[in-house]
């Protein structure tokens, strides 16, 4: 009998989880509370330890269809436009790791795996549904929806995100925390822009209490920015995703260099979110329980400080379908024994996840330092530059 797995979410974890799965010969039936499949957002950064994985589905011509390949990753000073370190990217980074360093944007990521989806069996995507709840027994997990329907499954993945319904039952450790930072993000198109502000590379400007982001997506023909700032909001974070002017940005970052402010001010249109945080995961019981298991930022929510949200989502899904692709019980007709399988998933990611999740909250402090500790950042990315930008222990994939 095929095994089935019902997955919470249809954003770019559950979709990888859902592909990897099918992949790994399971039936899945996946659920979205929205009521289309879609992705909002702007861009993503994909290192190589990711981009390994899409080729490995058989995605790499489907990737390079959309996706930026830059050349180079620069670090600059946001208040006085100097640089400060450069990590060489293309050419360089395919050869030492193998496999490419893209960025992408997330509704063009989340379209390419919905693609591969549809070329797969056994596959049911039911949007406009949202989770109440599961049981889980000895041998099934049943699934009830706020609708009254239920399904019945073998295990369920829960890829829910930040907010995650299913990790809130399964572990009922309260909601994530404030960050007190505020993430403006932009995305347009690089011919709306004067030449002298578009960009084929990745840039990061570092500053007191703040830094910026900006890179090509949609094979360069737009550029993504991102600004992250200190601030507070008022209301309920879990449903926060407002518009935003850029004449409040731009009070953020008035101390910065006329070049990041002349950037800021070309771009009409933002979106605003604040970032909400977990502290970095402390055991593989915060990934899987018995016939549940959790994915992505429902297991391990990623602060943007080390690019690698979406990263993690992948390689979660991509060890799963592994783990589930294992030969099956010595006797055939008997059934696999699948809280041990994902008991085995969730030992192989949570210490990988953890080192990401505090990587990037280390990240958070070092890129807005102020005082003694931006003077001794600046000074030590002017001196090793490149060997502390590369991550060979991350980008190598979770095997390095």
């Amino acid at each position: 009998m095929t095994e089935k797995v019902l997955i919470v979410g249809g954003g770019i974890g559950g979709l990888a989880g859902a592909l990897a799965c099918s992949r790994a010969g399971l039936e899945v039936d996946l659920f979205e509370r929205a009521a289309e499949f879609s992705e909002v957002g702007a861009g993503i950064q994909l290192g190589p330890n990711v981009t390994a994985l899409l080729h490995g589905w058989g995605l790499k011509d489907a990737l390079a269809n959309v996706a930026a390949f830059p050349g180079r990753l620069q670090v600059r000073s946001a208040t006085s436009g100097g640089e400060l370190g450069v990590l060489t990217l293309g050419a360089v980074a395919q050869a030492r790791y193998g496999f490419p360093y893209a960025t992408i944007h997330r509704a063009d990521l989340h379209t390419l795996l919905r693609t591969a989806l549809q070329l797969q069996t056994g596959v049911r995507l039911y949007a406009g549904s949202a989770v109440a709840g599961f049981v889980a027994h000895d041998d099934d997990v049943t699934l009830h929806m706020a609708d009254g329907r239920a399904a019945h499954g073998d295990l369920l993945l829960g890829a829910d995100g930040l907010w995650s319904a299913v990790r809130q039952q399964l572990l009922n450790d309260g909601k994530p925390r404030a960050t007190g930072h505020l993430a403006y993000r932009a995305l347009v198109p690089q011919s709306s822009l004067p030449e002298r502000l578009r960009s084929q590379q990745v840039t990061a400007w570092l500053g007191p209490r703040l830094h910026v982001v900006q890179y090509p997506v949609r094979r360069g023909d737009w550029l993504n920015v991102v600004a992250i700032v200190h601030g507070r909001t008022v209301g309920d974070a879990e449903n926060w995703d407002h518009s935003a002017n850029g004449a409040e940005l731009q009070r953020h970052l008035a101390a910065t260099c006329a070049p990041l402010q002349n950037l800021i001010g070309a771009i009409e249109q933002w979106r605003l979110w604040p970032l909400s945080i977990r502290s970095p995961m402390r055991g593989a019981h915060e990934q899987a329980q018995g016939r549940v298991a959790l994915l992505g930022d429902a297991a391990h929510p990623m602060l943007p400080y080390l690019a690698q949200g979406a990263g993690m989502a992948i390689e979660d899904a991509a060890e799963l379908g592994r783990v589930l692709a294992r030969a099956g019980a010595t006797l055939p007709e008997q059934p696999r024994d699948l809280p041990a399988l994902l008991s085995l998933y969730a030992r192989r990611r949570w210490q990988r996840n953890a080192r990401v999740q505090a990587r990037a909250i280390r990240n958070g402090n070092i890129f807005h330092a102020t005082g003694p500790l931006r003077w001794g950042r600046d000074a030590a990315m002017k001196l090793l530059g490149e060997s502390l930008l590369d991550l060979p222990w991350l980008y190598g994939g979770a095997q390095s």
